[in-house]
Formats: C-alpha cells, structure tokens, sequence
C-alpha cells in the first residue's frame, strides 16, 4: 500500500509503540526538508542525551581532520604516536597495527583491553595486552581501539577531542546545545562512549556529512567512511551484518552512527534520507534492530521531499507497562504485607511488599518505595539514587502476578524489568536488568517468605 510521508511516520511510530520499544525522540529529513520531530515526554528538543558509541564516529570524525591537516597518515603505525608506552617487547602485531585498521575495527585485540572501574588510563591498556592475532585481517568491536583514537586527537591537537570537535566543526555548524564527553580516570574523553549532545545537533551532524562535509568534514572522509571496509558477517543482529566503514556501520541502504540502545543516525545517500533517535532498549536485545526494521519496512520505500507538507512535530509519551485486559484496575488497594528474604540472594532483598501501585522494599541501599503508573511512567527518582531520574511503570498480569519497569533516564539510561508472584506464604521476586552501577540487585531471582 503507497504511504504518504505522514502515514508513513504514523505508521513507523504505532509499530514502535505495538513492539514495546522505549523511544525518547527522533528527527526525520529527506533532501534537507525536516519532516518530523518527535519527542517522548519527559524529553525535549535540544536536551543533551547519552550517545554511547555515536562518540566512535565522532572521534572518528576527528581523526579523518587531522589527517586532513597532515597531521597523521591513515597507514602510519598506531604506536608511532604513543613512544612512550611502546618498547623493545611490544608485540610485532601490535606494532604493524596502522591507524586505518584502527578506524575500520580490525585491530589485533579480540576485545576491548581496559576494564572500567579497574584501569586507570583506558588507552594506555591497548598497548599493554598480548594481541590475539593479526591486525588488518578480521573485525572485532573494540572500544579500547576508540579510546586510543581520543588519545591520539589529544596528543595531536592538544585539545580534548570535544574541544576539537567544537571549534572544528559543532560551533561552525550551529550545533551549540549543551554538550558533555565523559572522561576515563586519566582525564580523556571516553572516545568510544561518553559524549552526551542533543538530538537536534545529531541530526545536524548527520546532515553535514550527508551534505559531503560542508567544507567542515574533509569531503574525502565523508564519502569512504560509511563505504564498507570490512565484512561483519559473524554478527548476530541482522543490521550488523552489512559490513562496517570508518568507526560506523553500514546499513541495508547506507550507513549509520550506532550507539547502544538505540542511538541512531542512520545515512542514507540515495535518497538523501536522514532519520536520528534517541532511545532506551537496552532491556531488549533485538530492540536496535525493531528501529531499524519500522524504519526500513514502514518509512523509507515511500519517503520523498515531493510529499512533504511542513514537519510534524509531536509530543508523544514513552511506552509503559498496564494491566493485561481484565485486569484493569486489580489490586488498587492492595497491602500484602511484608515477605522476609534470606541474607545472600542475588537480589539483595531484605523485605518487600506491595502496597497498591507502589512496591516498598529493603535491600543493599535501604528503605526504597517505588511507585509505579499504570498505563502511564512516572516521572520518579531512581530507587536508591535520589539524584537519578526515572520513569517507572507497572500493571497485573494475572490476579497473583505483577511486573514493574523501571528505567533511569539521566546519563547513563538504563533499567530493570521485574516480576513479583505472590502465592500465599510465599513471594518470588525476578528480575533482570541492563548494565550499569545503579542497576546493581536488580538481576535474578528470589523468593520471600
């Protein structure tokens, strides 16, 4: 069935709502026409977001200006910038390890060699581990290789690289909302994680690049970057499958900035197509690839400048758990009492109980009530974290099952999802969570007497 733009952007935000997807906003253009911006409360237009590995491509970015300056060669030694943390026993593999390689993921570490929370300088690990084989020869996700290239840019320029970013090329473009770049313990950007921007200023990013640079971003960059350079074929989510560029992934119809949980700029050059998101799905191992297939199936084939009719703009509410039909309404005075739980459950629960749309509970960090909205996410701190922000959503299941969401929304978003069954004497709690220090006791299962 033929789409106009707006049932065609209609139609991509029902399949995201119908599959439980927990957007926070997304920006749709095409030839340079904007033709929607959409925000889901409590996130607005201009708002710094956590990008997670769209800081890759980033730091990417800045790489290929510094190469632009004669700064660096793309085919130049990673270790001929870094003397001081090389020496005679630096592995030869190592050593061959070219700065091209670097971008395209194909260095000769199967993983990323710092450990948070362990290591004090993140870059200085790359360089200290045994490589695993040869560089140059297949893909492994690396963040620690994204580390490096921050430090380089710092070496390079003597600038942090969101000072160099934002003389070089977001203040040049007018991507001015407020901006952060996590730093590891030594004082450097997170290269491959910490930058927080706007939505809005993503996009314009994007554009520039799809625009060929803007004379900002080396003309020549923009184009090989999202050309493949390497396969990606032993990737399990099907939008990874497609090969990768310079520190960004290709696509089934271009290239995309991809930062974990659903942080988007998706490229796409034929039809000068640009769709940038903001998201939470780290509770959903498939739910990057949902964005991309509503996008794929329900958006681009029927996209055109030629329809547009002005931008939608649109404030729209997260999606949040409600009661199962005929449920509608159980529980509301609920108060079950307190259940008991054993010292040492993977929980680290103490006690909870249910009183009507709130859990009260006690575990590693005290007294927590946790209220939730049905149907709707409470705008709440974060259990345990007063200074986090969170929604929070819940809703029966069945007469003796309840489950809870709760996700922190400030800047490392994530969450847990949680089911309470209550039988009788007993009460068995399980949950599961996305990776992050606040979400600490809020994986596994426990049951309460």
């Amino acid at each position: 069935m033929l789409r106009n733009n707006t049932q065609a952007i209609q139609a991509f935000m029902e399949r995201l709502d119908r599959e439980d997807v927990m957007m926070h906003g997304f920006q749709l253009s095409c030839e340079g026409e904007m033709l929607a911006k959409v925000y889901y409360a409590p996130f607005r237009e201009g708002d710094m977001h956590r990008m997670y590995s769209v800081s890759k491509t980033m730091t990417g970015i800045a790489v290929g200006m510094l190469a632009e300056d004669g700064a660096l060669g793309l085919d130049q030694s990673i270790c001929d910038f870094f003397p001081d943390w090389v020496d005679e026993g630096t592995d030869e593999r190592l050593r061959r390890l070219t700065i091209r390689n670097m971008l395209r993921m194909a260095t000769c570490h199967r993983r990323t060699a710092y450990r948070e929370g362990t290591d004090e300088n993140w870059a200085r690990q790359f360089f200290l581990v045994t490589p695993s084989h040869e560089s140059g020869t297949v893909f492994h996700y690396d963040t620690g290789c994204s580390q490096v290239l921050a430090e380089l840019v710092r070496r390079l320029s003597g600038k942090q690289v969101l000072e160099f970013l934002e003389e070089r090329l977001f203040t040049p473009l007018g991507a001015t909302d407020e901006k952060q770049w996590l730093r590891d313990p030594s004082g450097c950007c997170q290269g491959g994680t910490g930058l927080l921007m706007s939505l809005r200023d993503l996009h314009k990013v994007a554009e520039c690049i799809l625009r060929g640079g803007d004379g900002l971003i080396p003309g020549w960059f923009t184009q090989e970057m999202g050309e493949k350079k390497i396969d990606t074929l032993l990737q399990t989510n099907e939008e990874e499958k497609y090969g990768y560029g310079w520190q960004c992934w290709r696509t089934r119809a271009g290239f995309a900035m991809y930062g974990l949980g659903g942080q988007l700029a998706v490229i796409c050059p034929e039809k000068k197509v640009v769709l940038t998101t903001i998201a939470d799905t780290r509770l959903d191992p498939v739910g990057v690839q949902r964005i991309y297939n509503a996008f794929f199936e329900e958006v681009y084939p029927f996209i055109s400048r030629r329809d547009a009719d002005g931008c939608l703009i649109e404030t729209r509410q997260t999606v949040a758990l409600s009661d199962a039909p005929g449920m509608e309404g159980h529980g509301k005075g609920i108060q079950t009492g307190k259940y008991t739980f054993e010292e040492g459950n993977p929980l680290g629960l103490r006690s909870l109980a249910v009183d009507g749309d709130c859990l009260v509970y006690e575990n590693a960090r005290g007294q927590v009530r946790l209220p939730f909205g049905r149907g709707k996410n409470l705008e709440i701190s974060y259990p345990g974290w007063d200074e986090v922000p969170a929604l929070c959503s819940g809703g029966w299941v069945r007469e003796d099952l309840l489950r809870v969401r709760c996700f922190a929304v400030g800047k490392a978003p994530c969450g847990f999802d949680m089911q309470v069954h209550i039988h009788d004497h007993a009460m068995t709690v399980q949950s599961r969570k996305s990776f992050d220090s606040v979400t600490e006791g809020y994986d596994g299962v426990a049951t309460g007497y």
